[in-house]
């Protein structure tokens, strides 16, 4: 691990949420990474398997830029956040964070047909249920990290727990 990997840093979430009034599911991070930051965007790790099972799910190409992730979240009806706008982490390190701000989940809610929130690995179900779960009464389905560092989970199994995102956005 660098020296860098090793300092706690306060950050503030700076992605915009994807998502329109189709959205019918909501995947939910919990903070963006340093690689994430650097990108500019979701998922920015390039061994993170997020973009390439989801997209195998729903049956299309692994979208490459920011642009087509966008674009291929929408046309499937999925909203991509994280449930905390801030919070003090070392590195990309989930289980290090500290003070945690969550975002104010109605900024989706309120305008988009949600009809099954995903969290995105145990720590991003956690901080969900304690920080936004009392609000919006909205349970969350806990789904494996696609993080490089659960590399324990092959893609067959993420694979398999993602396909159950398929019934909710039908219809």
């Amino acid at each position: 691990m660098s020296k860098l990997q090793n300092v706690t840093e306060r950050v503030i979430h700076e992605f915009a949420p994807v998502y329109d009034s189709h959205s019918r599911v909501l995947m939910l991070g919990t903070m963006p990474s340093p690689k994430s930051r650097e990108t500019g965007f979701y998922y920015g790790h390039p061994r993170n398997r997020f973009w390439k099972v989801v997209s195998d799910v729903c049956g299309e190409t692994v979208p490459e830029t920011k642009e087509d992730k966008i674009s291929f979240a929408l046309r499937n009806h999925i909203a991509v956040w994280d449930v905390l706008a801030g919070c003090e982490i070392r590195g990309a390190d989930d289980s290090s964070i500290k003070n945690p701000v969550p975002n104010d989940m109605d900024e989706i809610l309120k305008k988009a047909d949600i009809r099954a929130v995903f969290a995105t690995g145990t720590k991003a179900a956690q901080l969900y249920k304690r920080y936004c779960y009392p609000k919006t009464g909205m349970e969350i389905i806990t789904l494996p990290s696609t993080s490089p560092a659960n590399c324990t989970v092959s893609y067959e199994e993420l694979y398999r727990a993602y396909a159950v995102i398929v019934q909710y956005l039908g219809g």
